[in-house]
């Protein structure tokens, strides 16, 4: 009784600076609703979760790593080879299965092997990871030099068809991080970012905890990869490039902290959320791409600086 007291005051607290998130994604969403009649039904829904789940896939990647005091340059790369290990295995002999799991394992072991890096040898992480993502690109690039390879296209009909699978595939993953956060290591994740050395003290597994993020944003990284696989059919090595500040984006306009232990990872979601609804408004009003890049600054900036006018205001 008394921890379900606590929980939802305690939860209060941690939502207090995303109203203001909160409200900017539900304007912009209603202007898309205007805009674009279809988008309030099923197959407008369905499409435009697709063009999300990728965003929001590197969104909660970059979250976690930030949540422990990390971060990583390395995401955009890392869903490149998602997307090209998608692509050249699921039509051998490995079947659709068969390239899940090698997406699934590249993902963990890059992440792992970064956070190992980053974490037993006391390296920065961005110097760690802008290392990574020279040699995942490359890596990627030699798996597939060209835009090639192929998704089975029963595999790409499930996943970005008009069925709503990619809305599915974003619940579910929102459940799994939850249900992680009752684990050992998910209950040390704020705790090593917050405040390492006192949580090392306290006997929580700080480094385990950190190496598990990266592992776990790996993962992420590589899913998000072979999901826009299955959106076009085949790899590219070069499509991630725009997602690793896109991640770091997201993350920021959901309040998760540079420093650690502080943020959320339904922010990073509603983040995640914003930019791709804010793109899509924009291209329906006929922006330039040059306007869009200003607008979408100047909307961050906003929407980064609403919980802090609301700080201030209750400061006074």
């Amino acid at each position: 009784m008394t921890d379900t007291v606590l929980y939802w005051p305690a939860q209060r607290r941690r939502n207090r600076g995303l109203y203001g998130l909160y409200a900017v994604v539900l304007a912009f969403l209603a202007l898309y609703a205007y805009l674009f009649p279809g988008f309030l039904t099923i197959t407008g829904i369905s499409k435009f979760a697709q063009s999300w789940l990728p965003l929001a896939l590197v969104s909660m990647a970059q979250a976690i790593l930030m949540l422990t005091g990390g971060i990583s340059l390395a995401i955009g790369a890392t869903v490149s080879l998602g997307a090209v290990v998608a692509a050249t295995t699921m039509t051998g002999p490995l079947g659709v299965p068969g390239g899940i799991a090698a997406v699934a394992v590249a993902g963990l072991a890059i992440g792992a092997f970064c956070g190992v890096i980053a974490i037993r040898l006391r390296l920065p992480a961005i110097i760690v990871t802008l290392a990574a993502s020279f040699i995942i690109a490359g890596s990627a690039l030699l798996i597939l030099p060209r835009p090639g390879g192929a998704i089975p296209g029963w595999f790409s009909d499930l996943l970005a068809g008009n069925t709503p699978a990619a809305l599915i595939l974003l619940v579910l993953t929102a459940l799994l991080w939850k249900l992680y956060l009752a684990t050992p290591l998910g209950l040390s994740l704020y705790a090593a970012g917050e405040n390492p050395v006192g949580a090392y003290r306290a006997g929580v597994p700080v480094d385990a905890a950190r190496i598990m993020a990266y592992a776990l944003s790996g993962l992420l990284s590589t899913l998000a990869g072979l999901f826009i696989a299955a959106q076009t059919g085949s790899g590219d090595p070069v499509i991630g490039q725009a997602f690793t500040l896109n991640s770091i984006a997201a993350a920021v306009l959901g309040g998760v902290g540079f420093l650690g232990g502080r943020g959320t990872m339904r922010g990073a979601i509603a983040g995640s959320l914003l930019l791709s609804v804010m793109i899509n408004v924009m291209f329906f009003l006929g922006f330039s791409p040059v306007a869009q890049y200003v607008a979408q600054g100047l909307i961050i900036i906003g929407a980064v600086a609403l919980p802090e006018i609301s700080r201030w205001r209750r400061a006074i």
